[in-house]
């Protein structure tokens, strides 16, 4: 009897290993303090977007660099349909009161809507041109935030109404498990887990289906893809869609963590980071949305958390160079590390050890 092949045997423990990090995901609020649970949240809703832009800039090869406008209307929307009307910091904020949880899927649809308003120019347009016109978006974006004080409360933004799901209210009201106090990073902690498991696994099977290899086909020849008769501005525009949605829902997420919404953190630089994330973690796949979420999200807050140990990092007011400015510069010189030396991303490292090669045999 022969002996099993080392890529069999890397192979065989993959079913033990997804099930040892589920438990593991799973008792993580029983164990870390409030600090790590945000990051991790955090890292969850930058994952679910990262997902959404991998599925249009990874796989369509459609640029967007409006991505934040879509995570802005899915944070802003939850806010304006599940809050009430009421005056806050002298602005008398519109709310309609729908049921939270209604609420959360009404925004992750109207993040849809604005996507589908663009569509046909995102269905007609690629490439900078694409990216040229969704930067518009940006602007829009901000001058409507900033202005249209009744439904976002202007500068200082507005507070978000806690979910509710099955009697649960997912605030800072301590519900006590197993002895341990869960307050609203413990709870939404599952929130976040069941919102990227479920956005994930869609993606995963619109990617490995028919739609996926027509997104590819797209992307690397749009002309060959037409004549085989792929409907290319449809796909561009469902696939635009499709990942405003996921923005959306990533929108909801950070705007249940934060607790508060505020305009400045749907800029451009938000833009930036997630398409950083998508070439870091690797194009085109969802491991690699996720992987590159994980890092540019994950990065500033860990600089912050240990700016006193860190040579040259110093805490943001006090001279030197702040963890949110590092950040930026760590993950920038890893986009250009990435583009250079490893063209698949992070993932191709995973990759390249499963089929026994080098990294950048994997690439080539």
């Amino acid at each position: 009897m022969s002996e099993p092949s080392s890529s069999a045997l890397l192979r065989r423990p993959t079913p033990y290993v997804w099930a040892a990090g589920t438990l593991l995901l799973l008792a993580l609020p029983f164990y870390l303090d409030r600090f790590w649970l945000q990051a991790g949240l955090f890292a969850m809703a930058a994952a679910i977007g990262a997902i959404g832009i991998n599925l249009l800039t990874g796989a369509t090869g459609q640029l967007s660099m409006g991505h934040a406008f879509f995570l802005a209307v899915g944070a802003y929307g939850y806010c304006v349909l599940a809050g009430d009307s009421t005056t806050e910091n002298g602005h008398d904020l519109v709310g309609l009161g729908l049921p939270s949880w209604l609420a959360a899927v009404l925004a992750v649809v109207l993040a849809g809507l604005a996507g589908g308003l663009f569509s046909p120019i995102a269905g007609r347009l690629s490439g900078a041109y694409l990216g040229i016109a969704t930067l518009a978006l940006i602007f829009i974006g901000q001058h409507v935030l900033f202005n249209a004080r009744d439904l976002t409360g202007g500068f200082n933004g507005r507070a978000v109404e806690p979910l509710s799901l099955f009697g649960i209210t997912f605030d800072d009201t301590e519900t006590v498990v197993a002895a341990v106090p869960f307050q609203s990073a413990e709870k939404l902690w599952y929130v976040g887990l069941i919102a990227l498991l479920v956005g994930a696994l869609f993606a995963r099977g619109v990617l490995r289906g028919r739609p996926g290899r027509a997104m590819n086909a797209i992307r690397d020849h749009r002309i060959a893809a037409g004549v085989m008769g792929v409907p290319v501005a449809r796909y561009r525009a469902a696939v635009f869609v499709l990942s405003s949605m996921y923005a959306g829902l990533a929108g909801v997420l950070l705007a249940l963590v934060f607790q508060r919404t505020v305009p400045d953190y749907f800029g451009m630089i938000l833009s930036l980071e997630y398409l950083a994330m998508i070439v870091i973690g690797g194009l085109g796949t969802v491991a690699g949305a996720v992987v590159g979420a994980a890092f540019v999200s994950l990065l500033p807050q860990l600089l912050t958390r240990y700016s006193d140990a860190l040579p040259l990092v110093s805490a943001p007011g006090t001279g030197g160079v702040s963890p949110g400015e590092a950040s930026r510069y760590l993950y920038g010189a890893a986009v250009v590390m990435v583009v250079l030396f490893l063209p698949g991303g992070l993932v191709r490292i995973a990759a390249a050890r499963r089929s026994g090669t080098s990294p950048g045999e994997e690439a080539a």
